[in-house]
């Protein structure tokens, strides 16, 4: 199956890290990408890090907020791709968080991503991509599409991001 956790509400992360736990209990094997973040930043990153080992993956530079920083985000992005490669015919679930933030700032191409989603269809692998932003012909091509919709955030009445919460 095709998985996508999108929207502008908090969760997506979690959402994805939630259901790596489920596949784990069911004794499947997980493979767990983040594009943008920095490794060790947040507490799913360590709890990852412990699950999974060498199939966990955050090479990211943060989020990309200026047009030069574009060709060392571009790289990093495709060290993800090609990690995402080689794990997605030895797992039985693959995960790639903010891949549509990627997606969406032309980080990885449409072309790659479903390069991606074939060969986990062609596998049988699960395939679960998170981030805003979902393009329509993703939520036409996924078999399950989540949006997570925002209500009411703390931010916005001046409480900073919280451990544990947001990170």
């Amino acid at each position: 199956m095709i998985c996508v956790n999108t929207g502008n509400g908090k969760g997506k992360t979690t959402a994805s890290v939630g259901q790596a736990i489920r596949a784990l209990g069911q004794e499947q094997t997980v493979a767990f990408g983040q594009f943008m973040k920095r490794d060790n930043q947040a507490g799913e990153q360590y709890m990852l890090h412990k699950l999974l080992g060498e199939l966990f993956f955050a090479p990211g530079d943060g989020f990309l907020t200026k047009p030069e920083q574009y060709p060392a985000h571009r790289a990093t992005s495709e060290k993800i791709l090609w990690w995402a490669k080689e794990r997605i015919l030895e797992v039985d679930m693959l995960i790639l968080d903010e891949a549509l933030y990627a997606l969406s700032a032309d980080l990885i191409k449409r072309e790659e991503l479903e390069e991606l989603i074939a060969l986990a269809r062609n596998n049988n692998t699960h395939m679960v991509l998170s981030g805003r932003n979902a393009p329509k012909w993703l939520i036409e091509e996924a078999d399950l599409v989540t949006e997570m919709t925002e209500i009411k955030h703390h931010y916005k009445a001046g409480i900073p991001a919280q451990k544990g919460i947001e990170f």
